[in-house]
């Protein structure tokens, strides 16, 4: 059971340690930034919402006020108070955009634009907007919003978008992973509900361009983090897309026995993906030093689906593009360094919707605190992977 409260003033005079949930529930307090909090009948699953941020979850915590804080959130930008033309890095566990970014029918370029840094633009519902509270009650709340957009191929989409998140408790994350979890451990699971509805007066087809809901998870690094995405051994294509901003190095990412390890420690720019056929419905990461197992699981639907291709530029295929991807941050060519931070970024497939009709993906997101046995222990049985080859795969 979960209670939610709309949070206008901290009610704890007590001063925080940056990293913990109460540093940052003072954080938006202090700015004057509204939020909403989802919190366990006991306090210490807690989750962090900030409407005016479309309904994002800023961060989470599993061990109440005091507990680590997971979600990465960009400080400074937001002390600074200034609206950015183009793109706002507010940061967040999880936030709500649509694809795809690049290509033919990319939401993020006006039609003939080069696609470069320069020309890109991330459209104001999902970077600015505030998104409307429809209803909320103990365990969850509802955000709502209805906009225009228009893609690269200058095509105007109506769009509705409904996004409900959900607290759950402990016999609910066992129920989702098959799983007991022992006493001794803080845990915390929330669900996202994200809804796209077409609605305008046409077709949304490969000819128009389809959107697809984007969920980006924005996370702390460190360097004893790896993130490990199982794949499917038998898929006949490329398993893994490692060259987004070059390929990847072997000292970075290691694929083996149906698994892709990726090390995070936000001092390499690289990103990697899973092509529909090769991704899981699951993905995990793992900190070793501060005993933190994450977890996220999303809806993949049987059979073939078509999935936007958000690479910039030209595209031989739009519609071949990755089902997971993790980003790991770090100097650019220039040397800037926006986080650092980590993302495991899910998608919806297209959206082949007619009139009035909508298309939902489901995200989890887990976090489980505790000793490296008892967390070894569940990623076994979730995964069927050893934490100790997690924790040991890029050690020095």
């Amino acid at each position: 059971m979960a209670v939610a409260m709309m949070c206008g003033c901290c009610c704890c005079d007590k001063e925080y340690k940056m990293g913990t949930y109460g540093y940052d529930l003072a954080f938006f307090t202090r700015h004057e930034i509204s939020t909403v909090e989802l919190e366990s009948v006991d306090g210490r699953s807690r989750l962090l919402i900030v409407p005016a941020y479309q309904g994002r979850v800023m961060t989470s915590t599993a061990d109440g006020l005091d507990g680590k804080s997971y979600g990465w959130i960009n400080y400074k930008f937001i002390e600074a108070g200034k609206v950015s033309p183009q793109f706002n890095p507010f940061g967040g566990e999880e936030r709500f955009w649509i694809g795809p970014e690049g290509g033919p029918f990319s939401y993020y370029f006006k039609r003939g634009n080069e696609q470069v840094y320069e020309n890109w633009k991330v459209p104001a519902p999902i970077d600015t907007d505030t998104y409307d509270i429809e209803e909320q009650s103990g365990s969850n709340v509802v955000f709502v919003k209805d906009f225009n957009v228009r893609n690269a191929s200058d095509v105007e989409f109506a769009m509705g978008v409904r996004r409900t998140i959900s607290m759950l408790d402990k016999s609910g994350l066992e129920t989702l992973l098959g799983v007991e979890i022992p006493d001794g451990l803080n845990t915390i699971v929330y669900k996202t509900e994200n809804v796209i509805r077409n609605n305008g007066d046409f077709t949304w087809t490969k000819e128009t361009g389809m959107p697809s809901v984007w969920l980006l998870s924005t996370f702390n690094p460190t360097p004893t983090t790896t993130v490990f995405i199982p794949y499917e051994k038998s898929f006949g294509g490329k398993k893994v897309n490692d060259e987004y901003f070059g390929k990847v190095p072997a000292d970075r990412l290691v694929l083996e026995d149906g698994v892709a390890y990726f090390k995070i420690d936000g001092e390499y720019r690289a990103k990697i993906g899973l092509p529909e056929g090769s991704a899981k419905d699951i993905c995990g990461s793992y900190d070793s030093k501060a005993g933190v197992l994450n977890i996220l699981k999303y809806t993949v639907p049987e059979g073939h689906a078509d999935y936007v291709n958000g690479q910039w530029g030209e595209q031989e295929n739009p519609f071949s593009g990755d089902v997971i991807n993790s980003y790991n941050d770090g100097p650019t060519e220039t040397g800037f360094v926006q986080g650092p931070f980590y993302e495991v970024e899910t998608s919806s497939p297209a959206a082949n919707l007619a009139p009035g009709e909508s298309l939902t993906h489901v995200q989890y997101t887990i976090h489980i605190e505790g000793t490296h046995d008892r967390l070894s222990a569940i990623a076994k049985k979730v995964f069927g992977v050893d934490l100790d080859v997690v924790a040991n795969k890029f050690s020095k």
